[in-house]
């Protein structure tokens, strides 16, 4: 099972700002490298939502209308990090978020918003805005 690895979330008032972390630590991506990274969610209730996403090779970024302006979406390309930087949280940000890593192709013939585009995924992290 290819792995990646998520840190940071948390609890945090409206108005605030959070950092999430996601590390494709895998020797998988070793051997094959990244095409794109995504960001997705999912709020008690609803289903799973598009965020943010990152076109490895040109860092071409990808945001759902509900947080452009807001999340801003990074990479560390030697590291194989991604970020997701979240400021002015609101309490309709409140989910579980969780990264993902893009199939071959992404950014060009698959659709960044999609979670089908994506193969592996994080195992989540809680984010909490209270009002």
């Amino acid at each position: 099972q290819v792995q990646l690895v998520q840190s940071g979330g948390g609890l945090v008032q409206a108005g605030g700002s959070l950092t999430l972390s996601c590390a494709a630590s895998d020797g998988y991506f070793n051997i094959y490298g990244i095409y794109g990274m995504g960001w997705f969610r999912q709020a008690p209730g609803k289903e799973r939502e598009f965020v943010s996403a990152i076109r490895w090779s040109t860092a071409n970024t990808y945001y759902a209308d509900s947080v452009l302006g807001r999340f801003t979406i990074s990479r560390d390309s030697a590291e194989n990090m991604v970020y997701l930087q979240m400021n002015s949280l609101i309490p309709e940000d409140t989910a579980v978020y969780y990264c993902a890593n893009g199939r071959p192709g992404f950014g060009t013939n698959i659709n960044a918003y999609q979670a089908t585009s994506y193969n592996f995924w994080g195992q989540g992290t809680q984010v909490t805005v209270s009002s």
